[in-house]
Protein backbone atom coordinates (compact mmCIF):
# COMPACT_ATOMS: atom_id res chain seq x y z
CA UNK A 1 0.00 0.00 0.00
CA UNK A 2 1.50 3.57 -1.19
CA UNK A 3 2.54 5.88 1.89
CA UNK A 4 0.35 8.84 1.92
CA UNK A 5 2.08 12.16 2.09
CA UNK A 6 1.16 14.27 4.31
CA UNK A 7 2.47 17.58 3.55
CA UNK A 8 0.10 16.62 -0.29
CA UNK A 9 -3.09 16.29 2.18
CA UNK A 10 -2.26 19.59 4.06
CA UNK A 11 -2.11 21.14 1.52
CA UNK A 12 -5.07 19.90 -0.57
CA UNK A 13 -7.55 20.75 3.08
CA UNK A 14 -5.83 24.39 3.26
CA UNK A 15 -6.70 24.88 0.18
CA UNK A 16 -10.47 23.50 0.24
CA UNK A 17 -10.42 25.32 3.39
CA UNK A 18 -10.03 28.47 1.96
CA UNK A 19 -11.98 27.85 -1.00
CA UNK A 20 -14.84 27.23 1.52
CA UNK A 21 -14.12 30.24 2.93
CA UNK A 22 -13.86 32.66 0.00
CA UNK A 23 -17.62 30.94 -0.63
CA UNK A 24 -19.18 31.52 2.40
CA UNK A 25 -17.56 35.23 1.75
CA UNK A 26 -19.27 35.69 -1.61
CA UNK A 27 -22.99 33.95 -0.42
CA UNK A 28 -23.00 36.39 2.28
CA UNK A 29 -22.05 39.50 0.45
CA UNK A 30 -24.20 38.80 -2.64
CA UNK A 31 -27.04 36.38 -1.53
CA UNK A 32 -27.86 37.37 1.77
CA UNK A 33 -27.32 41.61 1.31
CA UNK A 34 -29.33 41.27 -1.51
CA UNK A 35 -32.45 39.51 -0.59
CA UNK A 36 -32.32 40.28 3.17
CA UNK A 37 -30.95 43.95 2.74
CA UNK A 38 -28.47 43.64 5.69
CA UNK A 39 -25.39 44.63 4.89
CA UNK A 40 -21.69 43.55 7.04
CA UNK A 41 -19.64 46.00 8.56
CA UNK A 42 -15.57 46.22 7.98
CA UNK A 43 -15.29 43.49 11.03
CA UNK A 44 -17.71 41.25 9.78
CA UNK A 45 -21.20 42.60 12.10
CA UNK A 46 -24.62 43.75 10.77
CA UNK A 47 -25.36 47.24 11.70
CA UNK A 48 -28.57 48.74 12.64
CA UNK A 49 -28.35 51.72 10.00
CA UNK A 50 -27.09 49.50 7.50
CA UNK A 51 -30.09 47.17 7.54
CA UNK A 52 -32.39 50.57 7.64
CA UNK A 53 -29.98 51.93 4.79
CA UNK A 54 -30.49 49.08 2.59
CA UNK A 55 -34.27 49.26 3.46
CA UNK A 56 -34.41 52.67 1.92
CA UNK A 57 -32.19 51.93 -0.94
CA UNK A 58 -34.95 49.41 -2.10
CA UNK A 59 -37.50 51.51 -1.64
CA UNK A 60 -36.42 54.47 -2.83
CA UNK A 61 -35.38 52.35 -6.17
CA UNK A 62 -39.08 50.71 -6.49
CA UNK A 63 -40.13 55.08 -6.18
CA UNK A 64 -37.42 56.07 -8.67
CA UNK A 65 -38.94 52.69 -11.01
CA UNK A 66 -42.61 53.81 -11.00
CA UNK A 67 -41.77 57.31 -11.04
CA UNK A 68 -43.44 58.32 -7.96
CA UNK A 69 -41.71 61.31 -6.38
CA UNK A 70 -41.78 61.34 -3.21
CA UNK A 71 -40.30 64.15 -1.23
CA UNK A 72 -38.22 63.73 2.24
CA UNK A 73 -41.08 64.30 5.33
CA UNK A 74 -39.10 63.44 8.37
CA UNK A 75 -38.76 65.83 10.77
CA UNK A 76 -35.53 64.29 12.34
CA UNK A 77 -33.79 63.70 9.20
CA UNK A 78 -34.46 67.07 7.53
CA UNK A 79 -33.44 68.80 10.98
CA UNK A 80 -29.95 67.19 10.74
CA UNK A 81 -29.66 68.64 6.50
CA UNK A 82 -27.94 71.42 5.39
CA UNK A 83 -26.48 71.65 1.78
CA UNK A 84 -23.05 72.37 3.37
CA UNK A 85 -22.92 69.22 5.31
CA UNK A 86 -24.63 66.90 2.46
CA UNK A 87 -21.94 68.05 -0.05
CA UNK A 88 -19.16 67.79 1.95
CA UNK A 89 -20.13 64.31 3.97
CA UNK A 90 -21.25 63.10 0.10
CA UNK A 91 -17.54 63.82 -1.00
CA UNK A 92 -15.67 62.20 1.89
CA UNK A 93 -17.53 59.27 1.70
CA UNK A 94 -18.12 56.61 -0.77
CA UNK A 95 -19.37 53.26 0.69
CA UNK A 96 -22.83 53.06 1.45
CA UNK A 97 -23.70 54.90 4.72
CA UNK A 98 -26.34 56.71 6.97
CA UNK A 99 -25.68 59.87 8.52
CA UNK A 100 -28.80 61.85 7.76
CA UNK A 101 -31.61 59.51 6.60
CA UNK A 102 -30.44 56.98 9.89
CA UNK A 103 -31.59 59.09 12.76
CA UNK A 104 -31.69 56.27 15.49
CA UNK A 105 -35.96 55.98 14.94
CA UNK A 106 -37.19 52.99 13.16
CA UNK A 107 -38.97 55.00 11.16
CA UNK A 108 -38.46 57.42 8.03
CA UNK A 109 -41.39 59.45 6.77
CA UNK A 110 -41.83 60.35 3.07
CA UNK A 111 -44.73 62.50 1.21
CA UNK A 112 -45.91 62.57 -2.28
CA UNK A 113 -48.66 64.58 -3.74
CA UNK A 114 -51.57 62.36 -4.23
CA UNK A 115 -52.31 63.54 -7.77
CA UNK A 116 -48.85 62.17 -8.62
CA UNK A 117 -49.62 58.66 -6.96
CA UNK A 118 -49.87 56.49 -10.21
CA UNK A 119 -49.46 53.01 -11.19
CA UNK A 120 -50.05 52.47 -7.47
CA UNK A 121 -50.94 48.61 -7.76
CA UNK A 122 -48.25 47.57 -9.88
CA UNK A 123 -45.75 49.49 -7.06
CA UNK A 124 -47.61 47.81 -4.23
CA UNK A 125 -47.01 44.28 -5.90
CA UNK A 126 -43.58 45.25 -6.59
CA UNK A 127 -43.19 46.53 -2.45
CA UNK A 128 -44.67 43.28 -1.65
CA UNK A 129 -42.11 40.98 -4.00
CA UNK A 130 -39.69 42.89 -2.49
CA UNK A 131 -40.23 41.72 0.78
CA UNK A 132 -42.38 44.87 2.66
CA UNK A 133 -45.18 44.38 4.94
CA UNK A 134 -47.65 47.02 4.41
CA UNK A 135 -50.39 48.56 5.92
CA UNK A 136 -52.95 51.22 4.03
CA UNK A 137 -54.90 53.76 6.13
CA UNK A 138 -57.99 55.24 4.08
CA UNK A 139 -60.67 57.84 5.30
CA UNK A 140 -63.39 59.83 3.98
CA UNK A 141 -62.40 62.34 1.18
CA UNK A 142 -63.59 65.90 2.91
CA UNK A 143 -62.97 67.69 -0.71
CA UNK A 144 -66.56 65.95 -1.38
CA UNK A 145 -68.13 66.87 1.60
CA UNK A 146 -70.56 69.68 1.37
CA UNK A 147 -73.60 71.03 2.84
CA UNK A 148 -75.83 69.40 0.54
CA UNK A 149 -74.00 66.57 0.31
CA UNK A 150 -71.71 63.85 3.11
CA UNK A 151 -69.62 61.60 0.74
CA UNK A 152 -69.09 58.27 1.88
CA UNK A 153 -66.17 58.04 -0.39
CA UNK A 154 -62.63 56.83 1.20
CA UNK A 155 -59.61 57.45 -0.28
CA UNK A 156 -55.67 56.36 0.59
CA UNK A 157 -54.51 58.53 3.25
CA UNK A 158 -51.34 57.16 5.11
CA UNK A 159 -49.37 53.73 3.59
CA UNK A 160 -46.99 52.37 6.31
CA UNK A 161 -44.01 49.63 4.56
CA UNK A 162 -42.11 47.50 7.49
CA UNK A 163 -39.09 45.64 6.18
CA UNK A 164 -36.83 43.82 9.13
CA UNK A 165 -38.67 45.90 11.62
CA UNK A 166 -37.90 49.44 10.02
CA UNK A 167 -40.79 51.43 8.94
CA UNK A 168 -41.32 53.99 5.99
CA UNK A 169 -44.19 55.95 6.20
CA UNK A 170 -46.11 57.63 3.14
CA UNK A 171 -48.41 60.54 3.63
CA UNK A 172 -50.58 61.55 0.80
CA UNK A 173 -50.99 65.00 0.28
CA UNK A 174 -54.36 65.78 -1.58
CA UNK A 175 -55.23 69.51 -2.92
CA UNK A 176 -57.70 71.70 -1.68
CA UNK A 177 -59.76 74.47 -2.94
CA UNK A 178 -57.87 77.01 -1.14
CA UNK A 179 -54.96 76.07 -3.08
CA UNK A 180 -52.95 74.34 -0.26
CA UNK A 181 -51.91 70.98 0.54
CA UNK A 182 -53.78 68.44 3.08
CA UNK A 183 -53.17 65.12 4.55
CA UNK A 184 -56.07 63.27 6.76
CA UNK A 185 -55.93 61.89 10.31
CA UNK A 186 -54.46 58.13 10.82
CA UNK A 187 -57.40 56.26 12.51
CA UNK A 188 -56.70 52.61 12.76
CA UNK A 189 -59.78 50.62 11.97
CA UNK A 190 -61.16 47.78 14.44
CA UNK A 191 -59.94 45.13 12.50
CA UNK A 192 -56.44 46.66 11.99
CA UNK A 193 -52.94 46.12 13.69
CA UNK A 194 -52.03 48.21 16.56
CA UNK A 195 -49.12 46.50 16.70
CA UNK A 196 -47.39 47.10 12.75
CA UNK A 197 -45.99 50.04 13.71
CA UNK A 198 -44.14 52.56 16.48
CA UNK A 199 -47.21 54.65 16.13
CA UNK A 200 -46.93 57.27 18.74
CA UNK A 201 -43.77 57.61 17.12
CA UNK A 202 -44.85 59.30 14.30
CA UNK A 203 -44.13 62.28 12.72
CA UNK A 204 -47.92 62.50 10.90
CA UNK A 205 -51.35 61.51 11.34
CA UNK A 206 -52.15 62.72 14.83
CA UNK A 207 -54.39 65.14 13.55
CA UNK A 208 -55.18 65.98 9.63
CA UNK A 209 -52.67 68.94 8.54
CA UNK A 210 -51.89 71.63 5.97
CA UNK A 211 -49.15 72.32 4.04
CA UNK A 212 -48.47 75.21 1.18
CA UNK A 213 -46.37 73.40 -1.65
CA UNK A 214 -43.46 73.31 -0.87
CA UNK A 215 -40.83 73.74 -3.45
CA UNK A 216 -38.99 70.68 -4.21
CA UNK A 217 -35.10 69.80 -4.84
CA UNK A 218 -33.61 66.77 -5.71
CA UNK A 219 -30.15 66.29 -4.39
CA UNK A 220 -27.98 63.49 -2.90
CA UNK A 221 -28.15 61.93 0.83
CA UNK A 222 -26.44 59.01 2.28
CA UNK A 223 -25.49 58.29 -1.31
CA UNK A 224 -28.98 58.09 -2.18
CA UNK A 225 -31.07 60.14 -4.56
CA UNK A 226 -33.74 61.88 -2.27
CA UNK A 227 -36.65 64.62 -3.00
CA UNK A 228 -36.55 67.41 0.01
CA UNK A 229 -37.86 70.75 0.61
CA UNK A 230 -35.60 73.57 -0.48
CA UNK A 231 -36.73 75.26 2.55
CA UNK A 232 -35.98 73.18 5.52
CA UNK A 233 -36.83 75.30 7.85
CA UNK A 234 -40.18 76.81 6.58
CA UNK A 235 -41.50 73.10 5.89
CA UNK A 236 -40.71 72.51 9.59
CA UNK A 237 -42.02 75.71 10.58
CA UNK A 238 -45.28 75.00 8.59
CA UNK A 239 -45.02 71.01 10.15
CA UNK A 240 -45.29 71.88 13.74
CA UNK A 241 -48.36 74.46 13.00
CA UNK A 242 -50.17 72.13 10.38
CA UNK A 243 -52.89 70.72 12.49
CA UNK A 244 -56.23 71.21 10.51
CA UNK A 245 -59.60 71.11 11.14
CA UNK A 246 -62.45 70.02 9.18
CA UNK A 247 -65.67 72.41 8.83
CA UNK A 248 -68.57 70.12 10.74
CA UNK A 249 -71.08 69.86 8.17
CA UNK A 250 -73.47 67.19 9.91
CA UNK A 251 -73.98 69.95 12.90
CA UNK A 252 -74.20 72.84 10.17
CA UNK A 253 -76.52 71.00 7.91
CA UNK A 254 -78.86 70.23 11.26
CA UNK A 255 -77.61 74.26 12.09
CA UNK A 256 -79.44 75.48 8.54
CA UNK A 257 -82.85 72.93 8.61
CA UNK A 258 -83.61 74.95 11.75
CA UNK A 259 -82.72 78.81 11.00
CA UNK A 260 -81.97 78.57 6.89
CA UNK A 261 -79.76 80.49 5.40
CA UNK A 262 -80.30 83.57 3.62
CA UNK A 263 -80.28 82.91 -0.08
CA UNK A 264 -81.43 86.63 -1.22
CA UNK A 265 -79.11 87.94 -4.42
CA UNK A 266 -77.63 90.66 -1.56
CA UNK A 267 -76.92 88.06 0.83
CA UNK A 268 -74.69 85.97 -2.17
CA UNK A 269 -73.18 89.26 -3.44
CA UNK A 270 -72.20 89.86 0.60
CA UNK A 271 -70.26 86.73 0.22
CA UNK A 272 -68.70 87.00 -2.53
CA UNK A 273 -67.28 90.45 -1.56
CA UNK A 274 -66.23 88.27 2.00
CA UNK A 275 -64.50 85.92 0.21
CA UNK A 276 -62.63 88.74 -2.27
CA UNK A 277 -61.78 90.49 1.24
CA UNK A 278 -60.52 87.20 3.34
CA UNK A 279 -58.83 86.22 0.37
CA UNK A 280 -57.04 90.00 0.27
CA UNK A 281 -56.06 89.64 4.53
CA UNK A 282 -54.48 86.17 3.81
CA UNK A 283 -52.59 87.04 1.16
CA UNK A 284 -51.18 90.47 2.42
CA UNK A 285 -50.52 89.21 6.15
CA UNK A 286 -48.86 86.29 4.33
CA UNK A 287 -46.65 88.66 2.97
CA UNK A 288 -45.78 90.36 6.30
CA UNK A 289 -45.07 86.72 7.86
CA UNK A 290 -47.72 87.81 10.11
CA UNK A 291 -50.50 84.94 11.70
CA UNK A 292 -54.09 85.74 11.99
CA UNK A 293 -57.29 83.71 12.74
CA UNK A 294 -60.55 84.31 11.82
CA UNK A 295 -62.49 85.83 15.11
CA UNK A 296 -65.60 87.24 16.86
CA UNK A 297 -69.30 86.50 14.22
CA UNK A 298 -66.82 85.38 11.15
CA UNK A 299 -65.30 82.68 13.29
CA UNK A 300 -68.86 81.65 14.64
CA UNK A 301 -69.75 81.33 11.34
CA UNK A 302 -67.40 78.97 10.25
CA UNK A 303 -68.50 76.83 13.45
CA UNK A 304 -71.57 76.93 13.58
CA UNK A 305 -72.62 76.78 9.65
CA UNK A 306 -69.93 76.10 7.78
CA UNK A 307 -69.98 79.82 6.12
CA UNK A 308 -69.99 83.86 6.26
CA UNK A 309 -73.23 84.85 8.68
CA UNK A 310 -74.77 87.27 5.75
CA UNK A 311 -76.23 89.73 8.02
CA UNK A 312 -72.70 90.12 9.87
CA UNK A 313 -71.60 92.68 6.93
CA UNK A 314 -68.17 92.15 8.40
CA UNK A 315 -64.90 90.01 8.31
CA UNK A 316 -63.33 90.34 12.06
CA UNK A 317 -59.91 88.64 12.29
CA UNK A 318 -57.49 88.63 15.29
CA UNK A 319 -53.88 89.04 15.74
CA UNK A 320 -51.97 88.80 18.75
CA UNK A 321 -50.16 91.98 19.35
CA UNK A 322 -46.84 90.49 19.39
CA UNK A 323 -47.17 90.24 15.93
CA UNK A 324 -48.17 93.27 15.08
CA UNK A 325 -45.87 95.01 12.36
CA UNK A 326 -45.94 99.00 11.95
CA UNK A 327 -45.99 98.46 8.34
CA UNK A 328 -49.22 96.86 8.20
CA UNK A 329 -51.83 100.02 7.85
CA UNK A 330 -49.35 100.56 4.51
CA UNK A 331 -49.42 97.21 3.14
CA UNK A 332 -53.10 97.08 3.07
CA UNK A 333 -53.44 100.25 1.81
CA UNK A 334 -51.10 98.73 -0.81
CA UNK A 335 -53.97 96.12 -1.58
CA UNK A 336 -56.50 98.68 -2.46
CA UNK A 337 -57.85 98.89 0.72
CA UNK A 338 -59.15 101.94 2.88
CA UNK A 339 -58.18 102.37 6.73
CA UNK A 340 -61.85 103.27 8.49
CA UNK A 341 -60.88 103.76 11.97
CA UNK A 342 -57.41 102.72 14.59
CA UNK A 343 -58.74 102.87 18.25
CA UNK A 344 -56.11 102.48 20.68
CA UNK A 345 -51.98 101.91 21.04
CA UNK A 346 -49.51 98.80 20.89
CA UNK A 347 -49.37 98.66 24.15
CA UNK A 348 -53.54 99.06 25.07
CA UNK A 349 -56.38 97.54 22.97
CA UNK A 350 -55.19 98.22 19.00
CA UNK A 351 -57.91 97.72 16.68
CA UNK A 352 -57.91 98.70 13.18
CA UNK A 353 -61.01 98.68 10.74
CA UNK A 354 -60.73 98.96 6.80
CA UNK A 355 -63.00 98.96 4.24
CA UNK A 356 -63.19 96.92 0.32
CA UNK A 357 -66.33 96.54 -1.77
CA UNK A 358 -68.23 98.07 1.17
CA UNK A 359 -67.27 95.57 3.64
CA UNK A 360 -65.49 96.30 6.76
CA UNK A 361 -62.16 94.22 7.88
CA UNK A 362 -62.41 94.36 11.50
CA UNK A 363 -58.66 93.37 12.85
CA UNK A 364 -58.39 92.78 16.55
CA UNK A 365 -55.35 92.88 18.47
CA UNK A 366 -55.09 90.26 21.37
CA UNK A 367 -52.99 90.92 24.74
CA UNK A 368 -51.91 87.67 27.01
CA UNK A 369 -52.75 87.85 30.41
CA UNK A 370 -51.87 85.14 33.00
CA UNK A 371 -53.79 82.10 31.71
CA UNK A 372 -56.48 84.29 29.17
CA UNK A 373 -56.02 86.58 26.07
CA UNK A 374 -58.30 89.72 25.56
CA UNK A 375 -58.42 92.10 22.91
CA UNK A 376 -60.39 95.70 23.47
CA UNK A 377 -62.94 97.84 21.92
CA UNK A 378 -63.20 101.77 21.87
CA UNK A 379 -66.12 103.63 21.18
CA UNK A 380 -65.41 106.82 19.56
CA UNK A 381 -68.30 108.94 21.15
CA UNK A 382 -67.45 108.66 24.42
CA UNK A 383 -63.56 107.29 24.44
CA UNK A 384 -65.06 104.48 26.88
CA UNK A 385 -62.94 101.05 26.64
CA UNK A 386 -63.69 97.57 26.71
CA UNK A 387 -62.45 94.31 27.20
CA UNK A 388 -63.30 90.89 25.94
CA UNK A 389 -61.87 88.12 27.66
CA UNK A 390 -61.12 84.54 26.33
CA UNK A 391 -59.22 81.60 28.04
CA UNK A 392 -55.99 81.16 26.21
CA UNK A 393 -56.30 78.57 22.94
CA UNK A 394 -53.73 77.57 20.24
CA UNK A 395 -54.21 77.65 16.48
CA UNK A 396 -55.28 75.30 13.63
CA UNK A 397 -55.89 75.53 10.42
CA UNK A 398 -59.23 75.75 8.74
CA UNK A 399 -61.11 76.20 4.94
CA UNK A 400 -64.03 79.32 4.95
CA UNK A 401 -65.34 80.59 1.21
CA UNK A 402 -62.34 78.30 -0.15
CA UNK A 403 -59.61 80.21 1.65
CA UNK A 404 -57.04 78.89 4.04
CA UNK A 405 -57.71 80.64 7.07
CA UNK A 406 -56.47 79.32 10.94
CA UNK A 407 -59.29 79.35 13.80
CA UNK A 408 -58.58 78.41 17.52
CA UNK A 409 -58.34 74.89 18.06
CA UNK A 410 -60.67 75.11 20.88
CA UNK A 411 -63.13 76.91 18.97
CA UNK A 412 -66.24 75.92 21.46
CA UNK A 413 -64.79 77.32 24.26
CA UNK A 414 -63.67 80.28 21.92
CA UNK A 415 -66.92 80.76 20.72
CA UNK A 416 -69.08 80.24 24.41
CA UNK A 417 -66.52 82.83 25.64
CA UNK A 418 -68.08 84.97 22.97
CA UNK A 419 -71.64 84.10 22.65
CA UNK A 420 -72.47 82.20 25.82
CA UNK A 421 -74.32 79.01 26.07
CA UNK A 422 -76.79 79.97 23.31
CA UNK A 423 -74.29 80.48 20.42
CA UNK A 424 -76.43 78.61 18.34
CA UNK A 425 -78.85 80.49 18.00
CA UNK A 426 -78.99 83.33 15.47
CA UNK A 427 -78.94 87.01 17.03
CA UNK A 428 -79.67 89.32 14.20
CA UNK A 429 -79.77 92.43 17.10
CA UNK A 430 -76.64 92.40 18.50
CA UNK A 431 -74.71 95.22 20.06
CA UNK A 432 -71.21 94.87 20.43
CA UNK A 433 -70.81 96.80 24.19
CA UNK A 434 -73.50 94.66 26.24
CA UNK A 435 -74.20 91.87 23.86
CA UNK A 436 -71.01 89.75 24.57
CA UNK A 437 -70.62 87.02 27.01
CA UNK A 438 -67.05 88.17 27.68
CA UNK A 439 -67.20 92.20 27.42
CA UNK A 440 -66.53 93.89 30.57
CA UNK A 441 -65.29 97.52 31.14
CA UNK A 442 -62.26 99.11 31.30
CA UNK A 443 -61.97 102.30 31.86
CA UNK A 444 -61.84 105.43 29.32
CA UNK A 445 -59.40 107.20 27.28
CA UNK A 446 -58.41 110.57 28.55
CA UNK A 447 -59.64 112.83 26.52
CA UNK A 448 -56.49 114.74 25.92
CA UNK A 449 -55.38 111.69 24.34
CA UNK A 450 -58.35 111.18 21.96
CA UNK A 451 -56.76 112.74 18.58
CA UNK A 452 -53.88 110.15 18.96
CA UNK A 453 -56.16 106.79 20.51
CA UNK A 454 -59.59 107.41 18.43
CA UNK A 455 -59.02 108.47 14.96
CA UNK A 456 -62.29 107.84 12.49
CA UNK A 457 -61.74 108.23 8.59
Amino acid sequence: MPRVNRTLVFGLLLVSSCAFLLFQLYYYRNYVSKHTGLLLNPAGHVTSSQAQWQTLKKFLGLAQYFRLPLFLADTAALALLSQDALRQRDRMTREPHCSFLCTGRPIASFALQANQWKHSAGFLLAAEQKGFELLEVRGHDPRLGSLDTLSGEEIPLHFLFRLHGYIIHVVLLYERSGNYLWHGALRLKANMDRSFAPFKLLDYGRHAGAYDRPELILTVIDGLDVRIPRNISRFLTQQEQARFLECRYHDARSFLQLYPDDSSAAAIEFRRKAKTLLTLAARTLGQLDVPFWISSGTCLGWFRQCSIISYSRDVDIGIFIADFRPNMVAAFRDAGLSLKHKFGKVEDSLELSFLGEDVKLDIFFFYREGDVVWNGGTQAKSGRKFKYVFPSFSLCWAELLEVKVRVPCETLDYVMANYGASWNVPVKSWDWKSSPSNVMENGVWPIAEWAGLIQVY
